[in-house]
């Protein structure tokens, strides 16, 4: 059995806030009338799994083939599914809901839902392009929970001028929003556990979207510091428990090594070449794909331009 680069269909998800950057910037195949707000490119959830686009395993899941191959894919025995990764890329064509991601403690009190931490690599965004992230210093439960009520806790929160580059560390616990005008790769745990606090009286289908305050208050880490959301924006992204992210930049007509033993996702910000092997078919990249290089894989990446990608390991 030859283990080659995976790649898969995203799963495309129509949302009130979308637009069309994920077609015209990245290339993605919908219809031009669609508002698309996420592209999940590699997903092991219950109801959401990508299928493999490519090659002899074509038209399964990542969970048939962990099943099976585990330690081939993952470099780890017995791994089971799902898969410990999410891989989103997010159009932001108007602002996101105020919102939170439970962590271990909040899932086992609420009983509901799965934990989630998240990075946000910003692909592009517009001038005066901002998020909102994490609380300001000093306020307390009960300052947020009557904000909430006036409707005004996007006050409280810290508002961050983006620009593409920047990778943003958000832990379960830590209420955010993206603003408008931006184009995400999202790098998270497998969870689409979210509880709205605040969705700016916004409506769809001439109604209020569902709000979560109870489960969100006790979702949201109040102690949370500054330190605890850092900004990256060259080398080594992000280092936590969950993931680890590299940016990689390489010139065209330069090449890369792959040595197996440890399972990468990469995801192609930019640029396009060809990942190639003596044991398999070649296979080509191009901007705005996502690809999972199995552990047991060797070869080399060639660039066919300036390339700018992010490599995953877990």
């Amino acid at each position: 059995m030859n283990f080659y680069p995976l790649k898969f269909k995203p799963i495309y998800k129509e949302l009130i806030w979308g637009g069309y950057k994920l077609r015209n910037i990245l290339g993605k195949d919908f219809p031009a009338e669609k508002k698309i707000g996420e592209s999940w490119e590699l997903a092991d959830l219950p109801n959401d799994k990508t299928v493999i686009t490519n090659g002899e395993f074509a038209g399964k899941t990542l969970s048939e083939l962990l099943l099976k191959y585990s330690e081939q894919i993952t470099g780890q025995k017995n791994y089971q599914p799902p898969f410990g990764l999410l891989i989103k890329f997010i159009d932001a064509a108007d602002i996101l809901s105020v919102q939170v991601h439970p962590d271990n403690q909040a899932v086992k009190k609420l009983k509901m839902g799965h934990p989630k931490t998240e990075c946000w690599y910003i692909i592009s965004a517009e001038p005066n392009s901002c998020i909102y992230k994490g609380l300001k210093a000093g306020i307390t439960k009960e300052q947020f929970a009557q904000s909430i009520k006036g409707g005004t806790c996007a006050e409280l929160l810290n508002k961050v001028p983006v620009k593409p580059g920047q990778c943003h560390f958000l832990p379960a616990g830590t209420v955010h929003a993206i603003g408008t005008g931006i184009l995400i790769a999202e790098i998270q745990t497998p969870s689409d556990t979210t509880f709205r606090v605040f969705d700016w009286n916004r409506l769809q289908d001439g109604k209020p979207r569902q709000i979560h305050i109870e489960q969100a208050l006790e979702s949201i880490n109040f102690n949370q510091k500054a330190e605890d959301l850092p900004v990256t924006t060259s080398g080594r992204l992000a280092d936590n428990e969950f993931f680890k992210i590299d940016k990689i930049t390489a010139q065209a007509g330069t090449c890369e090594k792959i040595t197996k033993g440890t399972m990468k996702v990469i995801i192609i910000i930019s640029g396009s070449g060809q990942i190639i092997s003596k044991d398999s078919d070649s296979v080509d990249f191009a901007k705005g794909q996502t690809i999972l290089l199995p552990a047991v894989f060797e070869g080399e990446i060639l660039f066919a331009s300036n390339t700018e990608y992010l490599s995953v390991t877990q």
